[in-house]
């Protein structure tokens, strides 16, 4: 990435008498950077697939807003190092993340350049108008570089988690034949009256197993199956007081979730139970044998944004990419389809999730889903 980043200066011509020139200019055109902001963002949210992508996003248009001034500053001010490089790819990845079809994109950033050329007085400042070009020039090819990559290894991760569908569909279904044989055979063994207190403790060992396995190919049939949504009005008091009794956590932590009267939700509760179920199994495992799992609801315009937060080690930088994908997994004896079944059920409902650092030192992860209409 950093030969692209000098290969792409070489190619508009980005020199350091162009970042002295920019150093220059930004006293000249800061005034306009308020307006071009607004400018930019009344663009955006004037198209709907545009506004729907920035809604459903993991920042808000305030949050984004604070973003572009950052951005227009180190634009001017450098400097322009591998640092730089990075934090402009990131805005492209972003952009692939929350949806962001690449046209508006390419066309608000015409949008911002044609406010910033505009506040460059002419002819007394051409040299820096050049400057001001080249590395307009510079950070949009970086963006849409960055937008290509990220685009590319989405398709490869579909083409891959389709052969995945394809082969658990088959293999799934096969294997409840063998399975059901089994746990027949475990009934007729165990109901006989002579059966040695030896086998028959053996035989509940072997049903035991039998029932795991069926749960395992139930959670990797449940992920290719589009079942339909039950869609309801579901209350979180409801929801927080059924998982209360459900799960099962060590003296040494504590969960902490958030006070009533809460907002209702707009979805199926059976499966919802199911998304949070398995994010406060991984959250209580994290912060065992000793610390704290937090959830945390909050209303954010159409969404409620809840929170599962914990005070463990943190996700593991080495899957922290493909945190979601199927068989991913950190846990010893983990199969790692519990996120990716969250991940499925939450975007089914019009939603999204993701997973960073919290404030306690372990891992957040972030849902956002629609509030139920009145």
């Amino acid at each position: 990435m950093q030969n692209l980043f000098a290969e792409l200066k070489r190619y508009v011509g980005f020199s350091e008498a162009d970042e002295r020139l920019l150093r220059e200019l930004e006293p000249v055109v800061a005034h306009v950077f308020p307006e071009t902001i607004d400018t930019f963002y009344a663009q955006v949210l004037a198209h709907d697939e545009a506004r729907a992508a920035l809604e459903r996003g993991e920042r808000r248009v305030g949050q984004l807003k604070v973003t572009l001034r950052q951005w227009m500053a180190e634009l001017f001010r450098g400097p322009w190092d591998e640092a730089y490089l990075e934090r402009r790819a990131r805005i492209g990845s972003m952009h692939v993340r929350i949806g962001l079809p690449q046209h508006y994109m390419v066309t608000a950033m015409n949008l911002v350049r044609q406010h910033l050329l505009g506040a460059v007085p002419m002819p007394s400042h051409e040299p820096h108008r050049v400057a001001l070009e080249r590395v307009l020039d510079l950070d949009l090819a970086l963006m849409l570089h960055t937008y290509r990559q990220d685009l590319e290894a989405r398709q490869v991760r579909a083409e891959r988690l389709a052969t995945f569908g394809q082969l658990v569909g088959s293999i799934g279904h096969e294997l409840r034949n063998p399975l059901g044989v089994i746990e027949t055979s475990i009934y007729v063994l165990k109901s006989r009256n002579d059966a040695d207190p030896k086998v028959t403790k053996h035989l509940d060992r072997i049903a035991g197993q039998v029932n795991i396995a069926n749960d395992i190919i139930t959670q990797l049939l449940d992920l290719i199956r589009d079942r339909p949504l039950g869609r309801q009005r579901v209350s979180l008091d409801d929801l927080f007081a059924a998982l209360t009794q459900a799960i099962t956590r060590p003296e040494g932590v504590t969960i902490e979730f958030p006070q009533g009267p809460l907002p209702q939700l707009s979805g199926d509760p059976i499966q919802l139970r199911q998304v949070f179920l398995n994010l406060l199994d991984n959250a209580i495992h994290a912060a065992s044998p000793q610390g704290r799992v937090v959830v945390t609801a909050t209303k954010v315009g159409p969404f409620i944004e809840l929170t599962i937060e914990d005070s463990g080690p943190g996700i593991d930088p080495s899957v922290v990419g493909r945190l979601f994908e199927p068989l991913v997994t950190t846990k010893p004896k983990g199969i790692g389809l519990g996120l990716a079944l969250v991940k499925r059920i939450v975007e089914r409902h019009g939603g999204t999730i993701d997973a960073t650092r919290g404030t306690l030192g372990g891992a957040r992860f972030t849902v956002r889903l629609q509030e139920a209409t009145s």
